[in-house]
């Protein structure tokens, strides 16, 4: 299913030149936010005129909701090649979190709550790039680790891959106390870990710090 979805956003832009344009425009809302940059801030950072802009969005709601797009397709797109290079669902596990990790930590502290407040086009799309597409790559992968013998073999996929969503909705929900609290990218290392060591068994485990310490990765803690 979530295959499908990654195919439909990809469609949705094919001018290389749209393509750079947006790409460049994403950078600016993760590093300065949304509302504060206007159309003339995008066009003076991008060294184009506002003419140019316009020849490819129509107005700022239409380049946040390309901008969302592009960055949901890098992400499905780098997501999917951790999958298939991946020899382990614990090896999937972690490229899937470093893929996330990757971009979450570049976000400004404004981005998710200007999504949800003033562009609910753009926000509709992320929260359904996390329902369909997340949650089928943590269900796909809690199945292939189960069937792999690292993860716990009594647990229902399904049921676990949604309480594993819910934890990230919270950690994304711009008005809780926690997002208040932590950056988006921390508070997903501690959702990935608290979700590791739930799934996991000790086989499982003892597989994810050996892979972890070879990777000199300091992001998860399984400890």
């Amino acid at each position: 299913m979530f295959f499908t979805f990654v195919v439909i956003i990809e469609n949705i832009m094919t001018d290389e030149k749209e393509i750079q344009i947006i790409g460049k425009a994403l950078e600016l809302f993760l590093k300065y936010g949304i509302k504060s940059l206007t159309m003339d801030d995008v066009a003076r950072h991008l060294h184009i005129s506002k003419k140019t802009l316009y020849q490819f969005v129509s107005d700022k709601k239409d380049l946040v909701v390309k901008s969302v797009q592009l960055a949901i397709s890098e992400e499905q797109n780098r997501i999917c090649c951790s999958v298939k290079e991946s020899n382990t669902a614990i090896d999937e596990l972690i490229e899937i979190t470093k893929c996330i990790n990757s971009k979450t930590s570049e976000i400004h502290p404004s981005v998710l709550y200007d999504l949800q407040k003033y562009h609910p086009k753009a926000w509709e799309l992320m929260m359904d790039h996390k329902k369909e597409f997340i949650h089928g790559i943590m269900s796909s992968n809690l199945n292939r680790g189960i069937k792999e013998g690292y993860y716990r073999k009594k647990m229902n996929p399904e049921i676990v891959a949604s309480i594993y969503m819910i934890m990230v909705d919270q950690a994304m929900n711009a008005e809780s106390h926690l997002a208040k609290k932590l950056s988006i990218d921390k508070l997903h290392l501690e959702v990935i870990n608290y979700h590791f060591n739930g799934i996991c068994n000790q086989k499982g485990l003892d597989y994810a710090k050996e892979v972890i310490k070879k990777q000199q990765n300091d992001l998860l803690s399984l400890d």
